[in-house]
């Protein structure tokens, strides 16, 4: 169980400088009360108990009787019991790691909010000890066994989440190896991450005499001047550069932590268990991967030249690569506006869909501002079924602000219809979950193209949506080729921060292309990417999501007829579904290559349009 869901988190580009407050308007912040009115709250201390007791006795009444009981006429409706028992478990624990997760998030420099998270996962995993032993021994039950007791209804309800858990049945350890496991990981995996993430919300940069935080000082890479972007370059690199040996400790102590439960498993592959989880086959993962690496010289290499052109330069710097084009409209568009344009765009497809996101808005559902101590980069968590979700943002007035968060709100309304699956199956697979997030941001973008005054403003739009296509899709896809050449690399022996710099260079080399010149300090930029930690091999369900998203979008520009009540039936279906099933509606198959090719091929268009405007 984790404190931030990192499946529903977006590293949005860098943005343009902060605007002022009173540009931005009225922005809002959090409302937990939902969850708990604060950290002395008496509910808190009320859950934990009641949890730690229903767990205890559920351990007393079925412990090293699964296997039994599921052989018995009754089988069925007892297990059935023992998991509804667990899951109102999970719901109050994933409401209190949620909300400490979510207070974390606000500040994490702050040391209450820190103790607080602590103290709350040390609890929930004691507790949650106790629970192990169901799926442990689920998972030892026969096929047969298990597929007679399946004939009774009220298990079948839970089908498919035992077909998720039992995925993992060939790479169970002992009950002694996977108590210790789970026990231990609060002092393992988790505690590397928060000291990871509590480094980040640490770190200042002297930029031009600003002392800022991370995010801040990305969003100066986005400046229209060039000496101020290059300004900004050098300020992170240069701290970065000083804190070098506490990410590489980070990453080599994460990537050999891996390596070693993944041998004990038996995986045979450095990414099976994320592919396992994401409950997709690695051949579609390679045929994306391969698709998009075949496509490096069609998109990223011939748009980031044809920009260098634009900007009037032979080749890009790394710090121009997220440049606003000289047209580039600059105005700062208040929160209020914002709130409009995704909205009018979410209404345009369905009234449905803008009702669920309006009531992020009216009832405090959304964190906005930026601040010292909060998370940077955006998400959205769902927390659990019997509250609703949260969303981050750091909103700073741009357009690709506005971007971000109609991609936000997307996930926040696959969040709420998946939500009656219940806490075992509202889950949506890492690959599926950025389907919603990136149909909304595509919906929203073509509701502004077609408002855009001029061709001038056309071209800096479409520009802009291809720089947040091939981050998502081309940047995505070298992180994780990235990712896997680190994990192979690391179990030769540790790696140097040398050793990481070059992999860097050299993989987004190959993807940016010839017109980028990666100077000195980028061989850095790597540390600062928190899916690394948090979430290995994560990133490429963007790229999944994006071209998923593209050939569905085409679905719909086809056929409107009926298609958002068949998206909608698709997003309810939480975790139940796989992609197969899922996509078969709409006559999608992503385990076919061709399917990859058509999606990338969007992003081609869009440059073809670019490329025929000069």
């Amino acid at each position: 169980m984790s404190l931030i869901r990192l499946s529903d988190c977006h590293l949005s580009p860098a943005e343009p400088a902060v605007a002022q407050k009173e540009e931005l308007g009225n922005l809002p912040v959090w409302d937990l009360s939902d969850l708990y009115k604060g950290m002395d709250a008496p509910e808190v201390a009320a859950d934990l108990a009641w949890a730690a007791k229903e767990a205890e006795a559920l351990k007393v009444r079925f412990k090293d009787r699964i296997a039994e009981v599921a052989a018995t006429p009754e089988g069925g409706k007892t297990l059935a019991e023992a998991i509804r028992t667990a899951e109102q478990i999970e719901d109050r624990l994933g409401r209190l790691i949620s909300y400490a997760g979510l207070l974390y998030a606000q500040d994490n420099t702050n040391p209450a909010n820190g103790k607080f998270y602590g103290d709350i996962q040390e609890r929930i995993t004691a507790i949650s000890t106790d629970l192990l032993f169901l799926s442990l021994e689920l998972n030892r039950i026969d096929d047969d066994v298990l597929a007679r007791a399946l004939e009774t209804p009220e298990l079948a309800h839970y089908a498919p989440w035992l077909r998720d858990l039992r995925a993992m049945r060939p790479y169970q350890l002992s009950d002694e190896v996977e108590t210790l496991l789970h026990e231990k990981s609060v002092t393992g995996r988790a505690a590397w991450n928060r000291l990871f993430d509590e480094t980040m919300a640490r770190l200042t940069f002297d930029v031009g005499g600003d002392t800022l935080t991370l995010e801040a000082a990305l969003n100066r890479l986005s400046e229209k001047d060039r000496a101020k972007r290059e300004e900004a370059a050098h300020a992170l690199a240069r701290t970065f550069r000083q804190n070098l040996p506490l990410f590489t400790l980070i990453t080599n102590t994460l990537a050999k932590d891996k390596e070693i439960e993944d041998r004990k498993r038996g995986f045979t592959d450095i990414a099976q268990s994320r592919h396992i989880a994401n409950r997709v086959e690695p051949e579609v993962v390679e045929a994306l991967a391969s698709s998009v690496r075949r496509a490096y010289p069609h998109l990223s290499h011939r748009y980031y030249a044809m920009k260098a052109k634009w900007l009037g330069l032979e080749r890009l710097d790394y710090w121009d690569r997220n440049a606003p084009l000289p047209q580039s409209d600059d105005r700062i568009i208040p929160w209020e506006h914002a709130r409009d344009i995704v909205l009018d765009a979410y209404r345009g497809f369905t009234p449905g869909m803008a009702d669920i996101a309006s009531r992020f808005f009216e009832h405090g559902w959304i964190d906005a501002p930026v601040r010292p101590g909060k998370a940077s980069g955006a998400f959205a968590h769902p927390t659990v079924p019997s509250a609703h979700p949260f969303v981050l943002v750091n909103y700073q007035g741009k357009t690709r602000d506005v971007m971000t968060l109609a991609h936000e709100l997307g996930h926040g309304v696959h969040q709420v219809l998946a939500a009656k699956q219940g806490p075992l199956m509202a889950d949506t697979p890492l690959t599926l979950a950025e389907t919603a997030s990136v149909f909304g941001e595509m919906l929203t973008f073509r509701k502004l193209l077609a408002d855009a005054p001029d061709k001038a403003r056309r071209k800096a739009m479409l520009a802009s949506k291809v720089e947040d296509m091939l981050n998502t899709v081309v940047r995505q896809t070298a992180f994780y080729t990235f990712e896997r050449r680190i994990h192979t690399a690391r179990r030769e022996g540790e790696l140097t921060s040398d050793d990481i710099g070059s992999i860097w260079l050299e993989v987004q080399g190959e993807s940016l292309g010839p017109a980028i010149h990666l100077g000195e300090g980028y061989d850095t930029y790597w540390c600062y990417i928190s899916h690394f930690i948090h979430a290995p091999f994560y990133v490429y369900a963007y790229a999944f999501g994006d071209c998923l998203v593209n050939s569905l979008y085409a679905v719909y520009e086809q056929a409107q007829e009926g298609f958002a009540e068949r998206y909608f039936e698709m997003l309810s279906a939480g975790g139940t579904l796989r992609h197969k099933e899922l996509l078969a509606p709409f006559g999608l198959d992503a385990s076919d290559p061709a399917f990859w090719d058509r999606g990338l091929s969007l992003i081609g268009r869009f440059i073809d349009e670019l490329e025929a405007m000069e």
